[in-house]
């Protein structure tokens, strides 16, 4: 545990740890009600910001898709005062004008996983968050400015459909996708988008389009190996637009989404049990403080 407050979260490959102006680094190691995150959180400041870091699938990508414990990474983040979370993710396009090597800020998502926990609100207490534009936008907004000011070709929007994995997908499934009007494919974007909404986080995605899934047929099909090409291409563009981001954001800006169980705490007070508030107090003290 620290005191210490990280406004600013960036959760991703552990290539961005090494970003440049990074300064006054630590590292934590942290547990939750929910388990244990990804990998040690790592600290330090950016542009002057307090920043944390976490590799979503682990130090050297050990964990898959569905088996990342969101819940305890959502929550490590949130212990550590993050309010502003970017996701940095590998995706497919569904889109001919979404390339390979192109950045993409999402403004909707689509959650077609089936072997996750979607919620921190399993017992005990009970929340209905609203995520029906599940993406904050003036994160996102600032966000693609800074990856357009980076030299990256940056796309606006489109809706991000979230598979469970870790395969691949077939080619009919591709394009069912596309003809649902799906934009890009990736597999960790839900339930992560939906954990930092009851989180009380804005949260926005850096999509790094690295293939066009299967459905082109007139390029190669996805691989590991290119998905790891794009990835290295553009980690210097990732750290621009972060550092880019730190600089820019206003941190002290009010945001609904960071006021988002304020209407969504349906649970009588007086039927909220010790050990519900022990576990979700980091999430809840705000609206049910210690009687």
């Amino acid at each position: 545990m620290t005191d210490a407050e990280y406004p600013l979260g960036i959760i991703g490959g552990s290539g961005l740890y090494t970003m440049a102006g990074l300064e006054n680094t630590a590292e934590h190691h942290l547990d939750t009600p929910f388990g244990a995150p990804s990998a040690p959180v790592l600290t330090g400041t950016l542009e002057g910001v307090p920043v944390a870091f976490l590799a979503r699938h682990g130090r050297g990508h050990v964990i898959n898709p569905t088996n990342v414990n969101y819940r305890a990474n959502i929550y490590t983040l949130k212990t550590l005062g993050v309010r502003w979370l970017v996701s940095v993710s590998a995706c497919g396009s569904l889109r001919e004008d979404y390339a390979p090597g192109h950045i993409v800020v999402p403004d909707q998502l689509f959650d077609h996983t089936r072997d996750r926990k979607r919620s921190f609100f399993d017992g005990g207490l009970v929340a209905h968050v609203g995520v029906a534009d599940p993406f904050c936008s003036h994160l996102a907004d600032t966000l693609f400015e800074c990856i357009r000011s980076a030299g990256a070709v940056a796309h606006r929007g489109g809706t991000f459909i979230t598979i469970e994995g870790p395969r691949f997908s077939t080619r009919g499934e591709s394009n069912v996708f596309r003809a649902w009007g799906m934009s890009l494919i990736g597999m960790t974007t839900s339930p992560e988008a939906f954990l930092a909404r009851e989180a009380e986080m804005c949260y926005a995605v850096m999509a790094h389009v690295t293939d066009y899934d299967v459905w082109h047929i007139t390029e190669e099909e996805v691989s590991v190996e290119q998905v790891v090409r794009i990835l290295n291409q553009n980690t210097a563009v990732a750290q621009a637009a972060i550092r880019a981001l730190a600089a820019q954001l206003d941190l002290t800006r009010a945001c609904e989404h960071q006021n988002a169980l304020r209407t969504a705490l349906i649970t009588d007070r007086a039927a909220v049990s010790a050990e519900a508030l022990d576990k979700l107090g980091v999430l809840v003290s705000r609206y049910y403080p210690r009687q």
